[in-house]
């Protein structure tokens, strides 16, 4: 397939694994409004540093699985498991309003891109993430396995993230009073999305019977 469509497909992933209010989009957002937009872009170029990391090794690691398809249904099967107990969390246990905690004051530029860095690299979601969807991809023929396929996915993969956190950066000055952005909204909109997955992934197994 044509790389510029599979850059793009990378971003739209990306982007989309993103959107719910999470702890880097979140934090990109507050250190814009606090400290001024170019240290969230700052912060948010050191995320997307560890994104190309984590979506290339998510890229090996699906290349690996594809061939080993039983290796793929029982990461399936785990996954499941783990959405479930996500879900179950953030929707009937975690409703307190947490104590908000005095952050260390950050001044320079490049202490906020190792920030970043270091946020994204404990954040290893994305790596089971794009696996899960680079394998999926490769089984409708949108993606292969190719270096150059591999360079451009991930390249569209870290764009992708930079855009949502720009967004976020942008717009959380107009939703930051709105209940949108409260602990527990948030906590509610992971469940449900966590929910969504957990019935696709129990779908795909069902069918696998």
């Amino acid at each position: 397939m044509n790389i510029t469509i599979i850059f793009f497909l990378g971003l739209i992933i990306a982007l989309v694994g993103v959107i719910p209010p999470g702890l880097l989009n979140m934090t990109a957002a507050k250190i814009s409004l606090k400290e001024g937009h170019t240290r969230g872009v700052v912060f948010s170029i050191g995320v997307c540093a560890i994104v190309l990391i984590q979506t290339y090794v998510a890229a090996i690691f699906a290349r690996y699985l594809i061939y080993h398809s039983e290796i793929v249904d029982i990461l399936q099967r785990v996954a499941f498991v783990i959405f479930v107990l996500i879900t179950i969390y953030f929707l009937f246990i975690s409703k307190k309003e947490p104590k908000e905690l005095a952050e260390p004051e950050v001044r320079s530029k490049k202490s906020r891109f190792f920030q970043g860095v270091f946020m994204s690299g404990i954040n290893v979601f994305p790596i089971p993430y794009q696996a899960y969807m680079t394998i999926t991809m490769a089984s409708f023929g949108w993606l292969d396995f190719s270096q150059i396929s591999i360079i451009s996915y991930i390249a569209g993969a870290a764009m992708g993230t930079f855009v949502m956190l720009y967004v976020y950066m942008f717009f959380f000055d107009k939703i930051k009073n709105r209940s949108i952005t409260s602990q527990k909204s948030m906590n509610y909109l992971i469940g449900t999305v966590t929910g969504v997955i957990s019935i696709i992934t129990l779908i795909n197994i069902i069918k696998e019977m």
